[in-house]
């Protein structure tokens, strides 16, 4: 394989307009991860977690939407943005039990919660109904966790 110096970068308005940067209209899924920690200890509960213990925990936004007239769903910089404002800066080095509403602050619960404050701030800053949350995940260890999917918040959505 040959590796070539590119003799010509591309430039708006002379080699790309911008009619061309949209290469489609389907909707597409984008994703952000992010990690925090936090402690927390759950009640009603008999086992390890019933004491006060922390973990890494790591977070996935799975979004879907068209993409704009650059080919852009949602910038992934906006993403990290209202993940950060929302979710991680409330939740990053706090106790769990202090901060969240009053809940079991287990995996499941905290996922729910994650989603309400995700797709209140995608409503708030006008990008729903184009770009919607798809599936949020949360892992409290390396290989356990919960998620919530918009299917399954609408169906509860329309049930109750």
């Amino acid at each position: 394989m040959t590796y070539e110096i590119p003799k010509h970068i591309q430039q708006f308005g002379t080699d790309i307009e911008e009619h061309q940067l949209r290469y489609h209209n389907r909707r597409v899924l984008v994703s952000k991860e992010f990690t925090f920690d936090s402690a927390h200890h759950l009640h009603l509960y008999e086992g390890k977690c019933k004491s006060l213990h922390g973990h890494t925990y790591k977070l996935q936004t799975i979004l879907s939407g068209t993409t704009d007239k650059r080919g852009l769903t949602i910038d992934f910089a906006d993403m990290k943005r209202i993940a950060k404002e929302r979710i991680i800066d409330v939740l990053d080095h706090r106790y769990l039990n202090e901060v969240l509403p009053p809940m079991n602050t287990t995996a499941e619960n905290m996922v729910v919660w994650m989603y309400e404050q995700l797709h209140d701030a995608l409503v708030e800053e006008g990008h729903y109904p184009n770009v919607r949350i798809e599936e949020i995940r949360l892992w409290e260890t390396p290989t356990s966790y919960a998620a919530v999917t918009r299917a399954l918040m609408e169906a509860d959505e329309h049930a109750g």
